[in-house]
């Protein structure tokens, strides 16, 4: 009989307690993260504490991702069964519950803040309190809050830099979301959440602002979008009545628009029709990392050796699935290049998702910012994705793997130049056409291409682009030193 405790201090853990022999190992498994006990005990009762938190790449001890998790007891004879219940319980950072072997995990909302009722009361009064006076501070977003990366993470490095006194709340799914320093982390849905995104003068997001939103008076929204687009967005997506209403009601919300490059401004002053609003086309703050940057402490921080060649692997989402493609072997892709191959899903599948395995293969879909893991590769491997136009800036080979180019073109989205046309590296079909690219090592063949193509979507990644954007935000005074 084994019996089961959740702790929130020192940290938050489950507790299980057990007669007889002492486990060889506890574990708790889950899509995005793993932990392992610290056991206790030789006699007649073993203790084993379960951590709740963990530490990836290097990071701080946060909470562990919101999911379902596995508790996994290894016993002398094979694995033991845990068959337990707990209620849900407030652990701090978190909470969880436990039904059986499995340990459900969900940010950590009060009860009464977390039903539609709830949410409902904190939705009205975030739309009453329109005569509080704002706060010189900047609420930030990146991907829906599923991280704390991309161009707000870059401008809030600058901000910190040059406007220190500025306060910095970050919009995050839950508390295993690492904000950058100084910063506080607001969980969406929470008091704070609602809060905080009313009371900030500025509000820098990289994707459409969700739920409700009422500007107050002198609020403004700095829309740094995530990508120079080959896949056609929103209004050009096809015709569809609602679609287009819901685009014209969020490109509303913004004030300005940021575009990596001047082909970038003419695709989305049209598709998010943002008419004559101004639209800042000073490069991507998110790249000035791979101008400036050293790729020696990420590649570190990811267990992976100085010398050691690196493949990243980054494909762009599908709208009829949920999680990252599977139309290529990793385990296989590595052992035949001999590589490191790190993943990197789309944000969009990070929730659904869970972290690829393999001899070799690190998942990086939870890694809290896409630049470093492009310095730290030696080349990329996409095939949609608008990371192919932010690579570009490091100079180093890319490779287009494929297999379902038409049905993505012709039915899924559809693009606005012909890649296969432009492309500043081959476009592949298969696993073998990749191997043998991979292995020819020739990219003289692309070479005009690949100028041609960084002259047209790089111009300004110059290692400035965030100096450049703060400037603004300080000079027309979104916010004050």
């Amino acid at each position: 009989m084994i019996q089961a405790r959740f702790q929130t201090q020192p940290a938050p853990a489950l507790v299980l307690t057990g007669t007889g022999a002492r486990p060889a190992a506890v574990r708790l498994e889950g899509p995005r993260a793993h932990t392992v006990a610290r056991l206790r005990g030789r006699g007649r009762t073993w203790t084993a504490v379960v951590p709740l938190q963990a530490s990836r790449w290097g990071g701080p001890l946060l909470p562990v991702p919101t999911g379902a998790y596995r508790v996994h007891i290894d016993g002398e004879h094979g694995a033991e069964p845990l068959d337990a219940q707990l209620p849900e319980t407030m652990l701090g950072g978190l909470r969880a519950r436990l039904d059986g072997d499995t340990v459900q995990v969900g940010p950590p909302l009060d009860p009464a803040y977390a039903s539609g009722e709830g949410q409902a009361a904190l939705e009205r009064r975030y739309v009453n309190r329109r005569t509080d006076r704002l706060e010189n501070a900047v609420f930030f977003e990146s991907f829906y809050g599923r991280n704390a990366g991309d161009n707000p993470r870059a401008i809030d490095r600058e901000l910190a830099r040059r406007a220190p006194d500025v306060q910095r709340y970050w919009s995050v799914v839950d508390l295993s979301v690492a904000v950058p320093d100084g910063a506080i982390p607001v969980v969406e849905g929470s008091p704070q959440w609602w809060r905080a995104r009313g009371a900030a003068r500025l509000l820098v997001v990289n994707d459409w602002l969700r739920r409700r939103f009422e500007r107050r008076p002198g609020q403004r929204v700095v829309q740094t979008w995530h990508g120079t687009p080959l896949k056609r967005l929103a209004l050009h997506r096809g015709f569809a009545p609602r679609r287009a209403v819901a685009v014209v009601r969020e490109a509303r919300r913004w004030d300005v628009l940021l575009a990596q490059n001047p082909y970038a401004e003419h695709i989305l002053r049209r598709a998010y029709a943002f008419g004559r609003r101004p639209i800042w086309v000073e490069g991507y703050p998110r790249n000035d990392l791979l101008v400036t940057g050293d790729a020696a402490p990420v590649r570190a921080a990811l267990g992976i050796g100085p010398h050691e060649r690196v493949l990243l692997y980054a494909p762009t989402w599908r709208d009829d699935r949920e999680r990252m493609v599977d139309f290529l072997d990793l385990t296989m892709l590595a052992e035949r290049t001999g590589a490191v191959v790190l993943v990197r899903g789309h944000s969009r599948t990070l929730l659904p998702g869970a972290d690829a395995a393999g001899p070799r293969v690190i998942d990086v879909t939870g890694y809290p910012d896409a630049a470093p893991l492009m310095l730290a590769a030696d080349a990329l491997i996409t095939d949609y994705s608008s990371v192919m136009f932010d690579f570009a800036v490091t100079g180093k080979p890319m490779y287009f793997h494929v297999p379902d180019l038409e049905r993505f073109r012709g039915e899924l989205r559809g693009f606005y130049f012909d890649l296969a046309a432009h492309a500043p590296g081959p476009l592949v079909r298969t696993d073998a056409e990749l191997i043998a690219a991979i292995d020819a090592a020739d990219q003289t063949p692309y070479a005009h291409r690949y100028a041609a193509w960084r002259a047209r979507f790089t111009a300004r990644e110059d290692g400035h682009a965030a100096e450049r954007v703060v400037n603004r935000i300080l000079d027309q005074g979104f916010v004050t030193r």
